[in-house]
């Protein structure tokens, strides 16, 4: 599934051996590869908004220098 937040893409991947469990992969970010791991201890599958609400935490952490997270 893709996300877009605030002008930067990411894809969201279901872990298959992790219930509730989702890879956001950061693809419009400098880093490939980078991303962020977001799960609910329900093991419930999350919603989209909560997706890009990860997602949008996750940025505005990362340091503007690096594109890392600070």
């Amino acid at each position: 599934m893709s996300v877009r937040v605030e002008g930067e893409y990411f894809v969201a991947r279901a872990d298959t051996e992790q219930h509730g469990v989702w890879h956001l992969d950061w693809l419009s970010g400098p880093n490939p590869g980078y991303g962020l791991t977001i799960g609910r201890s329900d093991r419930n599958w999350g919603s989209r908004a909560e997706l890009e609400n990860a997602a949008r935490d996750f940025l505005r952490n990362v340091d503007p220098e690096t594109c890392f997270l600070e």
